[in-house]
């Protein structure tokens, strides 16, 4: 490797690495810079910064689905009963319907959808068979309607 190695020609002298790093002192203090960079974050900014009107329509998402799965948990750690799951799956189908309002020929996320829409039907049908009260309990709170016998 050309650039590591000494050169000793005639009348210059080897430095060692140490050595080249101390030049870079010569340049002046790294720790010196604007004032306002060592004084403390004004919180009235960053407030400002990382309200929730900043954050992108992904972690919007992320953050609500978080907020479902506290609310239709049923015990402490709860996060794969059918009233979550389908909870879940209520909330990413209004979100996937919001994209497809404006990417109407992204047909990869329209599959997507359905399939959504398949699997949440699926677990309604369930928990409609085994557990009627909390099947009526959860279409009510999440404004669903009963069908079924829905034929396609």
């Amino acid at each position: 490797m050309r650039g590591l190695k000494a050169r000793t020609d005639e009348g210059a002298s080897a430095e060692s690495p140490l050595q080249k790093l101390s030049q870079f002192s010569r340049l002046g203090d790294m720790n010196q810079g604007p004032g306002y960079m060592f004084l403390p974050p004004k919180e009235h900014l960053l407030d400002n910064y990382y309200s929730d009107e900043h954050l992108s329509s992904i972690e919007r998402h992320k953050i609500q689905l978080q907020k479902v799965r506290e609310e239709y948990r049923i015990h402490e750690g709860d996060c794969g009963s059918s009233q979550v799951q389908i909870a879940l799956l209520t909330a990413k189908i209004k979100y996937m319907a919001e994209h497809m309002k404006t990417h109407k020929k992204d047909l990869h996320s329209r599959k997507g959808l359905e399939g959504m829409i398949e699997q949440r039907k699926k677990l309604l049908k369930y928990l409609r068979r085994t557990d009627w009260d909390s099947y009526c309990v959860l279409i009510t709170r999440l404004g669903l309607r009963d069908r079924p016998n829905e034929v396609r």
